[in-house]
């Protein structure tokens, strides 16, 4: 009664009189009191759990309206690695062609909470499947084996796919397409040789580039390293197709919301220009 007394500044016995009056008009009593302490009720327990829940949603439709409203804040959630490896060095295009956005981006692999209010659109890796939102495709890729430049010199180059099996492997933990799956889509024993494992496609690149082995390269991600030369393509030809993709995802019915609208259209126009220079 204390603490809800400061915080929602009536007095103390105020707050007590409410507090009666609400179990007057229940008809139950919420509280048990005792000499120094009170505790809830069964009734009250239940009853807690009802307010919890209702004052959530109305918190989170308000910041949903909120959000509607507020037409210069853009808000864009993406996954870890397509953020630093790809999405990121080409925001300021983004900004450059809507000034009057401001551009907020946050990175996380975490689940989406449309409803919430607080994302306008994200980019994730997956399947295609995100309950209660609506998910574009906007790319697909493959994988195949890359290292860096002075890694392969140092090995004394690679002749044919069975000489990974001398190589230490950089695996990406999680990932469906491994090199185990790679190595039997070759035809070949898989080597089973020792090898560092990351969590995300970005650290197992940055690894590579290192020289500490040899990454299965997520073309997308990968791309860019390539055409830099921090990276070198070794069989590019054989190349594993990924079941995951990259996602455009925002909450059904937004797709014309002026923010969805302009978001969608400008990673058209970089994915496409993307494709172009890269495959």
């Amino acid at each position: 009664m204390t603490l809800a007394a400061e915080e929602l500044h009536p007095t103390h016995g105020a707050v007590s009189r409410q507090i009666k009056a609400l179990e007057d008009h229940l008809g139950v009593q919420l509280f048990r009191r005792m000499t120094r302490r009170i505790e809830l009720t069964d009734a009250g327990i239940s009853f807690f759990s009802a307010v919890t829940r209702l004052l959530s949603e109305l918190a989170r439709e308000a910041e949903n309206v909120r959000r509607k409203n507020d037409t210069t804040r853009l808000v864009v959630s993406s996954g870890v690695s397509f953020a630093s490896k790809w999405l990121t060095p080409r925001l300021h295009r983004l900004m450059a062609r809507y000034p009057d956005f401001d551009v907020h981006l946050e990175v996380t692999d975490a689940s989406i909470d449309f409803a919430a209010g607080h994302v306008d659109v994200a980019l994730r890796y997956g399947a295609g499947q995100y309950p209660f939102a609506t998910a574009e495709r906007i790319m697909n890729e493959t994988v195949s084996p890359v290292c860096a430049p002075d890694y392969l010199d140092r090995i004394g180059g690679l002749r044919s796919p069975s000489e990974l099996a001398k190589c230490q492997l950089i695996h990406e933990i999680g990932m469906t397409t491994t090199w185990e799956r790679w190595f039997a889509m070759m035809d070949l024993p898989y080597p089973r040789t020792r090898g560092p494992g990351y969590s995300h496609g970005s650290m197992s690149i940055e690894a590579a580039i290192r020289g500490e082995g040899v990454a299965l390269g997520r073309s997308v991600l990968v791309a860019e390293d390539l055409v830099a030369g921090r990276l070198v393509s070794i069989f590019p030809q054989a190349m594993l197709e990924v079941e995951w993709g990259y996602d455009l995802v925002y909450q059904i019915g937004d797709q014309d919301h002026p923010k969805v609208r302009a978001f969608r259209h400008w990673i058209a126009d970089e994915v496409r220009e993307f494709m172009a220079a890269n495959f």
